[in-house]
């Protein structure tokens, strides 16, 4: 890998980490037509240690949230009347809500890196959820706040979040899939989608690097890898405060749109052989 090759996928890891398309399809697909080997351990360490500078900021944009949050649950947990106050409550649900994630993760890890990064796998997780996304979006009555959200709704879209371990169906497509069909507002379930990106994304990263270590040393270098990380942070900063604004006033029309021709796309040059699944 170049120095190109790294800032390239580090800014489309930013870019795409927070929409509903799929930044893991889209490194998949990237990483195919650059011509790396999919399922090589050393790319796909990569492809989910980059994660972490989106994750790094997100949790910058998300400081004043976590600045009123984190000190609601710790008086939570220390006082029994404080157990009802709202931040106390999304606290609750953000922890819980990550849950099944790593479950799914773990349980499936092996299936993760090799039979789902085929791009077959992408290109009709792209179409599929598209309907789902399109159902979510029209259904939504988005009656229900942030102060509404329950320890009941995060469990719900934490399960769903771990469909997204397959490419192409996109973590936080799910997650706002979900979070709307609970009849949350856009903004919340965004938002939301964003907390529960924090531990998944994290944790996932960090098991990649701790196991992956000699692979990546070897294979696509560190010094990439840093750079790729740094890009995605600097890429995703700005994604997410253009995602918050954009969802407040439309739906999530132009994403559905685009992944059904994304994933059009990529099926006709599968089926036609210009490009392989793996």
């Amino acid at each position: 890998m170049n120095i190109f090759e790294a800032v390239l996928m580090g800014a489309v890891e930013g870019v795409t980490e927070f929409l509903p398309v799929s930044s893991t399809g889209h490194l998949t697909i990237l990483e195919k037509l650059l011509g790396y080997q999919l399922d090589d351990p050393a790319i796909t360490a990569f492809t989910v240690i980059i994660q972490s500078g989106a994750v790094l900021a997100t949790i910058i944009f998300l400081l004043p949230d976590i600045r009123r949050i984190v000190p609601a649950f710790f008086k939570g947990l220390a006082r029994k009347e404080e157990r009802q106050h709202p931040d106390f409550r999304f606290a609750w649900a953000v922890i819980l809500g990550s849950i099944p994630i790593v479950i799914a993760g773990l349980t499936f890890k092996d299936t993760i890196e090799t039979t789902l990064r085929s791009l077959w796998f992408v290109a009709g997780a792209l179409i599929v959820w598209s309907g789902v996304m399109a159902f979510a979006d029209h259904a939504a009555t988005q009656v229900r706040h942030e102060d509404d959200v329950t320890w009941k709704d995060a469990l719900i879209i934490g399960v769903v979040q771990c469909l997204a371990v397959i490419p192409g169906i996109s973590r936080s497509g799910s997650t706002m899939s979900a979070g709307l069909l609970r009849d949350l507002d856009r903004v919340t379930v965004t938002k939301l989608s964003f907390f529960l990106s924090v531990p998944a994304l994290t944790g996932a990263s960090i098991l990649q690097g701790y196991e992956e270590f000699d692979n990546i040393s070897h294979g696509v270098g560190w010094t990439n890898t840093l750079v790729a990380t740094a890009v995605s942070f600097a890429v995703a900063y700005f994604a997410v405060t253009w995602l918050l604004k954009f969802v407040a006033k439309h739906s999530y029309s132009i994403f559905i749109f685009y992944r059904l021709a994304l994933g059009a796309l990529l099926m006709l040059l599968l089926a036609t052989g210009t490009i392989s699944a793996q």
